[in-house]
């Protein structure tokens, strides 16, 4: 039996599922639920190879692996890195950006202080350049990790770095630039890259023609699991941020409202991300106490409360500004009123994303597929389908990891 394995690295943790020819999930398995940092990146990726049953890895005939968007590192010729990675949401590369302007095309995806391509230009300033020979993204490093060969991505994270997904190359104006730092090599997700390490293979007793195949970003991985396939249909990643991504005939690119498009076979997911979302949550209620304050709103009634709910300041999208301010006030005395306050205002940001993705040509929403851990909370889907105006379901499949098993199963739906 031939099985096939996804790996997630999303904004909360790190997961694996494992399916079959059919698609179905043979095992799930979870690193603890945490914010990784960089130095947890290797020893979750070993925790969830261990944690899989030996008789099913025994099986596993391919493994995909999903990052975070513009979450990258610079390595040296070893690949270790030279410093610590810059993760999704940090906006230090707001100090080149005039530079960027200089050269990139107008409104492209690159001029975002949290593009892969700012953070590397920022990197390029810095005392730990000289050892750096390799930028990678976290899913290229992570699967560097399991196959050896170092310098080689996938295009949809490669995107943000500048990477021309419709031309499938690097374009002329980045040339421009004279970045002393060897870029990686672009293949479609789910490519075949390289046989599983020996060593690693050895070690977890999988077979030995096992592959390794390019990755994904995590939200594609969501989306890809979620089963929407036509044009007009949509999906929103409810976890740690909120993802928002729409298949669209046209492909639409606007670096002053944080939207690009990721290419998706012969379509377009155009959308973007915004830093609210489940963490800004977490942080005022237990999950708990989430789940059962959920239960007493009513989601047919408006909150009046207007809050843009971030844990610091600057957002990505449908607002691209690296120094927006959260706004949480004024805060009722009653728990049950700030909830209610909280999911409203999440609720419009979606809302007003997919209302700008179609304002800028982008396909007319359909149907709204929830992914992540939002997906379980029924009155907060109420309260989004009351803004949405559209059907909004539970995706088939809610794990981004489950997406990326798929990829490495077939890259049909890329």
């Amino acid at each position: 039996m031939d099985l096939y394995l996804g790996i997630d690295y999303g904004t909360s943790g790190a997961r694996g599922v494992v399916i079959d020819e059919q698609g179905n999930m043979q095992t799930e398995v979870r690193y603890p639920e945490q914010k990784l940092t960089a130095k947890d990146w290797g020893n979750a990726l070993w925790s969830l190879l261990a944690a899989i049953p030996e008789q099913l890895r025994r099986e596993i005939k391919a493994i995909a692996i999903n990052g975070t968007s513009s979450t990258v590192l610079l390595c040296d010729a070893a690949g270790e890195p030279v410093d610590a990675p810059l993760l999704y949401n940090d906006a230090r590369g707001a100090v080149v950006l005039e530079q960027l302007r200089k050269v990139a095309p107008p409104n492209h995806t690159v001029l975002s202080a949290t593009s892969s391509l700012a953070k590397l230009m920022w990197m390029l300033q810095q005392s730990f350049l000289p050892e750096a020979r390799y930028f990678l993204h976290q899913a290229d490093w992570l699967a560097f990790l399991m196959h050896g060969k170092l310098g080689i991505s996938d295009y949809h994270n490669a995107l943000k770095l500048g990477y021309d997904v419709e031309a499938l190359k690097y374009p002329e104006w980045l040339e421009k630039l004279e970045i002393p730092i060897q870029l990686p090599q672009v293949l479609p997700p789910g490519t075949p890259i390289a046989e599983i390490r020996r060593d690693v293979a050895i070690k977890f007793r999988f077979r030995h023609d096992c592959l390794v195949c390019a990755g994904t970003t995590d939200s594609i991985a969501a989306f890809i699991a979620s089963g929407a396939k036509s044009p007009g249909e949509a999906v929103t990643s409810l976890g740690s941020t909120l993802v928002l991504k729409l298949l669209s005939r046209t492909r639409v690119e606007d670096a002053r409202y944080g939207i690009y498009s990721h290419r998706f076979g012969d379509l377009w997911l155009t959308g973007g991300a915004s830093n609210t979302g489940g963490a800004v949550l977490r942080e005022f209620f237990p999950n708990a106490e989430l789940e059962s304050l959920s239960r007493e709103i009513d989601p047919a009634k408006a909150s009046d409360l207007d809050y843009y709910p971030l844990l610091k300041a600057g957002d990505r999208f449908p607002i691209n500004d690296p120094n927006l301010p959260p706004r949480l006030t004024p805060r009722p005395d009653e728990p049950r009123e700030f909830l209610h306050g909280l999911l409203e205002s999440i609720a419009r940001i979606e809302a007003r994303g997919y209302e700008l993705l179609q304002n800028l040509g982008a396909e007319q929403v359909q149907y709204v597929y929830t992914a992540g851990g939002g997906a379980a909370n029924s009155t907060w889907t109420a309260i989004r389908q009351r803004h949405l105006k559209v059907p909004v379901v539970a995706s088939v499949n809610t794990e981004a990891a489950y997406g990326t098993a798929i990829l490495a199963k077939t890259n049909e739906f890329i």
